[in-house]
This record gives C-alpha cells, structure tokens and sequence, in this order.
C-alpha cells in the first residue's frame, strides 16, 4: 500500500491507496475497516452568500445601481434616457457561472450607463444611475 499526503486548500490528508491486478478488481472481496486514524480537521463550511446591497440613494433623490459582485456584463439592456418599471432587467451579470438579472428597484429613468456588453465588474462598481 503506497501512502500519499493530500493538500486540499491548506490542510493535509494521508490516504492509503492499494494497486491490485485487474484480476483481484473485478473479484468481490469483503472490505475490512481498519481502526481510523486522527481525525484530521473537518474543512470550513463555505460562508452563506450575502443578500445583494441594496442601491443606494444618490444626490437629487436618484438612485445608483452598482453591481452585488464580482463578473462579466453578458447584456446591456438599460439605455440612457429609458424609462423603466420596478423590477424590470437593466443588466445580466455572469458571476460564478451563473447568470444574475440585475433589475431596477423602482421606476425611473435610467441614466448615465457606466457598462457596456463584455466588461470585467467589480463588488459595488457603478452600473448607472436611476433617477
């Protein structure tokens, strides 16, 4: 049995792996549990993604909407001058191979659009003003 150690994101683990003969694979055999050794750490639990910040409110009671987080712009569908409705789809934010609609929390009308389709974003950049 050839042992090895294992770096998985910080923290080692020994593991124990037995080359057998294509014979003894395809062979059942009964599987004896040899006593455990020391536990080694459990791994962290990944932390809960965080709710999207809200806007916040901008001078002249409009509103910024700045991007949740880190991604790509996959589509630009909010226009300087358009009016929009609560809810509607201004952007689509690829983050974590998934797509996130970034919507317009209230009617207005959107200004100053500071993405275009393909751009890198970061954590709470500007994506326009809603005003």
């Amino acid at each position: 049995m050839n042992k090895y150690r294992i770096n998985v994101d910080g923290t080692f683990y020994e593991v124990g792996i037995e080359l057998i003969s294509q014979d003894e694979a395809s062979a059942p055999r009964p599987v004896s549990n040899p006593p455990a050794p020391a536990a080694a750490p459990a791994p962290k639990p990944a932390p809960a993604p965080k709710a999207a910040p809200a806007p916040a409110p901008a001078a002249a009671g409009g509103a910024k909407i700045v991007c949740p987080m880190a991604g790509n712009i996959l589509d630009v569908k909010a226009r300087d001058g358009q009016k929009v409705k609560a809810g509607e789809v201004l952007f689509i934010l690829e983050a974590m191979k998934m797509e996130n609609e970034i919507t317009a929390p209230a009617a207005g009308t959107v200004s100053g659009v500071a993405v275009k389709k393909g751009d890198a974003v970061a954590t709470e950049q500007l994506l326009c003003m809603l005003r």
